[in-house]
């Protein structure tokens, strides 16, 4: 399962070479991710009412060239791992096919106290591992 997210850069996300800043390519990488989620159908809501969350452990992210105000980028978001309490989501942000950035994201199922934890089979969704 690989979703696609597309968004026009604002200009205020960028910075004074009028390149898209570099941390801003995380905020794009995010939601890109939860659409990804909705696209599964991992309701995240729930599993936040019912008192999980799935935290960012690690993020890896390679910039290969810079965006731009005005520029449409699509970020494509795909599994390449699954364990009984993290896994890995890989990214890419394109415009056209253009690579910009490449990401790997390492998240972990977590309580309420934060603590690792196993994923319920209820959040156990089709298309949170590679096929």
């Amino acid at each position: 399962m690989i979703s696609e997210y597309s968004l026009m850069v604002r200009t205020y996300e960028c910075d004074s070479y009028s390149h898209v800043n570099n941390a801003v390519y995380l905020n794009y990488l995010e939601v890109a991710r939860y659409e990804f989620l909705k696209d599964i159908n991992f309701d995240y809501p729930a599993m936040i009412k019912a008192g999980y969350g799935v935290y960012v452990a690690r993020v890896e992210i390679d910039y290969k060239k810079p965006a731009t105000a005005d520029d449409v980028v699509t970020i494509r978001s795909w599994p390449i791992k699954k364990g009984a309490v993290s896994g890995i989501i890989a990214q890419e942000i394109k415009r056209g096919e253009e690579l910009l950035v490449e990401a790997k994201v390492t998240w972990a199922f977590v309580d309420s106290k934060g603590m690792p934890v196993k994923l319920p089979s209820e959040w156990d969704v089709p298309g949170l591992g590679p096929e």
